[in-house]
């Protein structure tokens, strides 16, 4: 590898981990030398593209555009190493982003079949409930809600899941059942994730629409959160099967007027814009294609 080509991949290193440190380890060498490779490209290059600090590691603003133009060319680059190989071996790290929630319910049970399947790749999770930066966070493949904003994004539709209401048997034997929308402004409202809806609550059932304007007593920003406070008893959750299938299996969480719709919410794999994507990013969103079709649909059963 040339001096230059790895300086590059030193960069995206750093980037990715926000350390010195952690890179070096990464790759093999001293933190010193990590440091060096570093400064010798922003002299080259006549610009700091990273901002060191004690806490952590960042781009710079030169550094978030310099790091989107070269990606690319790296992802082409190992694409053709890749190819050459001709093994089929997905080598390096691959960065995926996903809420709290999606992670641990549904990303973490399938890693271990695609990480037996290529035991030279590295994957490091990015996990936040807040829609990560793909470029300044360096995400390779983000795993995204409903409707994306930034149509140039690079995507692929996963599966798509039903949204419901639920609550806890206790909670319903307690506050009783509505049978109806407009019942709802009688029962404490948990607002989680999918319940922050500036247009409330849109229910249809035989062609009939209502809208439930939104009064929470209980404000969450997290689904896992959200589902603990409506096992908890505090109230009515929205939701979707994907948030909460292993609660209403085990009993913990009933549907609550599963005779009315609430539409559906998509998810996709998102991948930056422009350029090539690696082969590891082609590679894990082909297999999450696969394996996700066995939980998208509809609510019926629940």
């Amino acid at each position: 590898m040339t001096d230059k080509l790895r300086a590059l991949y030193v960069l995206g290193r750093v980037a990715r981990t926000g350390s010195f440190g952690a890179a070096a380890r990464e790759m093999g060498l001293s933190q010193p030398s990590v440091s060096r490779v570093i400064a010798d490209l922003e002299r080259e290059i006549g610009a700091a593209l990273l901002s060191r600090s004690t806490r952590a590691v960042t781009l710079t603003e030169a550094g978030v555009q310099y790091l989107a133009r070269i990606e690319p060319v790296l992802a082409v680059i190992e694409g053709a190493d890749h190819e050459a190989r001709g093994t089929g071996e997905l080598r390096g790290v691959l960065r995926v982003g996903a809420t709290t929630s999606f992670a641990v319910r549904e990303l973490i049970p399938r890693l271990p079949i695609f990480m037996q399947r290529h035991p030279s790749l590295r994957i490091d999770l990015v996990i936040a409930d807040n829609r990560q930066d793909l470029i300044n966070e360096a995400v390779d493949v983000a795993l995204r809600f409903g409707v994306l904003d930034d149509s140039s994004m690079m995507a692929r539709k996963l599966g798509t899941s039903a949204r419901m209401l639920v609550a806890s048997p206790a909670y319903l034997e307690r506050a009783g059942i509505p049978k109806k929308p407009a019942d709802l402004s009688s029962h404490a409202l948990i607002l989680g994730p999918s319940g922050m809806r500036p247009d409330g609550w849109i229910f249809r059932s035989q062609g009939k629409s209502v809208s439930v304007r939104l009064e929470g007593r209980l404000n969450i920003s997290v689904n896992e959160a959200a589902i603990s406070a409506a096992i908890a008893g505090l109230g009515i959750a929205s939701t979707s099967i994907w948030g909460c299938r292993q609660e209403m299996q085990r009993g913990e969480l009933a549907r609550v007027l599963a005779d009315w719709e609430m539409g559906t919410v998509d998810v996709h794999a998102v991948l930056p814009a422009g350029g090539s994507s690696k082969p590891a990013s082609r590679a894990f969103v082909e297999y999450l294609s696969e394996t996700m079709t066995t939980i998208s649909g509809s609510a019926q059963g629940l």
